[in-house]
This record gives structure tokens, sequence and C-alpha cells, in this order.
């Protein structure tokens, strides 16, 4: 004998799976269109006119060139940067920052009073957890990477919009894949449970 569909379960798997589905969909039809105009305005960015150090945070922004009158006092602080060792990154006294250049060496310290700098503008380090990050939706801070360190320092690369992650595509796959696999989980569950024990 046949035995019926667990109607809970099987309502609570479909509408797991439809809620996969629309993520999938989500992501390919919304997010990952906005992403390409975002980053075809990145790209737009570095050949634009150089202006003045933006006075609130906005990604639209992100690589264009920059100048800034860093007003002393500055304080200097070092970051990590991945392979180029440390960063060091200088706080003005009206709470711009600019980073500097590099180093290998996490002692260095420079002296450094400010002055007139121009470079490209770029995230600033952030130092809150991933999961903070997901959900709040403020801009990051921006930051002046300048095009000529201080004397001690490597000049720091130029940041580049290509860098910028475009993973809108893999996230839809991977929402459909979810749904694909709950499916055959279900399946196989149901299976198991119409088959008669031996």
């Amino acid at each position: 004998m046949t035995r019926r569909l667990p109607v809970i379960p099987t309502i609570l798997v479909g509408l797991a799976v439809a809620a996969m589905i629309a993520l999938g969909v989500w992501q390919l039809a919304v997010r990952l269109p906005e992403k390409q105009a975002e980053l075809a305005l990145l790209a737009r960015n570095p050949t634009l006119p150089a202006i003045a150090f933006p006075g609130r945070a906005d990604d639209a922004l992100l690589f264009r060139r920059t100048t800034l009158d860093c007003h002393a006092p500055v304080t200097i602080a070092s970051a990590g940067a991945g392979g180029a060792g440390y960063r060091l990154i200088a706080t003005c006294a009206g709470g711009e920052l600019v980073q500097l250049g590099t180093t290998r060496n996490p002692k260095l310290t420079i002296r450094w009073d400010g002055g007139l700098v121009s470079g490209r503008l770029s995230h600033a380090p952030d130092a809150r957890p991933l999961i903070a990050t997901l959900f709040d939706r403020e801009p990051k801070t921006l930051l002046l990477v300048a095009e000529t360190p201080p004397v001690g320092l490597t000049a720091n690369g130029t940041p580049d919009w290509r860098s910028v992650p475009n993973n809108h595509l893999s996230y839809a796959v991977q929402w459909f894949l979810f749904a694909g696999i709950a499916l055959v989980i279900y399946g196989l569950a149901l299976r198991r449970r119409t088959t008669p024990s031996s």
C-alpha cells in the first residue's frame, strides 16, 4: 500500500525550496545587474578629474583621484597590508584618513606633520566583524591612498576597481544547488519511509 505524503514536512520543504529558488532569482535579476552597474561606474572613476577629499562616505567615489590638505596634529597607526606588510595610516586633525605608504617593519615609526596630499580614494580598514557588515548598510569610511610616500616608506599600490568582488552569479548558483540538494534529500527520505522493511 502506498503511503501518503506527510503534509507538514512536505509543505515546509516546499517553502524552503521556493525561498532558495527565489533568492537565486533575486541574485540574478536584481543584485547581479546592480553590481555590474556599480563596477561600470567604478571603472570610469579613475579617468575623471580630481576632486577634493569628500566630507562624507560615498562608495560611488571609490578610486577617484583626490587631494587633501591634512592639517596637524596628525596621529599615525599601522594596519595589516597582506603581502605588502603593514600600511601606515595617518589621521588628520579633521578626522580624514591618509594611507601614507607601506613597510615590512612592524615597529617602524615615522614623523609626518601633514600637508597637501594627492592620491586615490579607497576604503579604510574596517574592524567590524564580518557578520556586522552584512547587516550594516552604512558606507565604509574612505581614505586617501597617497601617490607619493614620505621618506622611509614604500609607495602604495594603486587602488584598482578590479579588486571589487562580483560574486552574485556564484551566489545564485549556490542557492539553486541548495534547492536541488534539499529536494534530493527529501526524496530519499520519502523513499526510505515508503520502502517496506525486510
